[in-house]
């Protein structure tokens, strides 16, 4: 059985989203606190690995957040991990020398 000592303050379903802590204030009264949601972390869009350096943010603070909050510096920063911009860099490296080689042979035939 609950509390009874303890105030509700604000809207009071007990929902499974709306979870209360009782907190005392420097008055002595116990008072409901309600507990936020964690929301999850932003993903990379290749591997679906969390990105390091951005916080975990429900959208509505994302958005009013400052754009250094928001990306990571460096080239698809925010939306792509380390790691998966490192794999694209070589990717596209090894497709142009593969080129470049072709290009070499069929000049020497």
């Amino acid at each position: 059985m609950p509390d009874k000592r303890i105030t509700l303050v604000g809207r009071h379903y007990a929902t499974k989203s709306r979870r209360s802590v009782p907190v005392k204030t420097p008055g002595g009264r116990l008072v409901a606190q309600v507990i936020a949601k964690k929301s999850k972390a932003p993903k990379c869009a290749d591997c679906k690995c969390r990105i390091n350096g951005i916080k975990r943010m429900t959208p509505a603070r994302f958005a009013n957040s400052k754009k250094r909050e928001r990306t990571v510096s460096r080239a698809y920063g925010g939306a792509v991990c380390a790691g998966c911009v490192k794999t694209r860099i070589m990717r596209a490296f090894l497709l142009e020398e593969r080129k470049a080689v072709k290009k070499l042979l069929a000049e020497k035939k």
